[in-house]
């Protein structure tokens, strides 16, 4: 079952980098909007992820990553 896994895998691969090869050989230009789309949307993803880690360090260090003490 591992080897089909694998194999499927592998062929799933395959296809993705020619379809991505296939793109990237095309001589079209691209348009000015999806210049700044493309930036805006790199733009966005980053201020997410640095929002993403800046709150985890944030619980880590405070300690609400700790499990809950009950006091008796």
């Amino acid at each position: 079952m591992r080897i089909a896994i694998s194999i499927g895998l592998l062929a799933f691969l395959a296809a993705v980098g020619a379809y991505a090869y296939e793109g990237l050989t095309v001589d079209a230009p691209v348009p000015t909007y999806g210049i700044v789309v493309f930036t805006i949307g790199i733009a966005l993803l980053a201020a997410v992820c640095i929002g993403l880690m800046g709150l985890l360090f944030y619980s880590s260090r405070r300690g609400y990553d700790e499990p809950p003490h009950i006091k008796r």
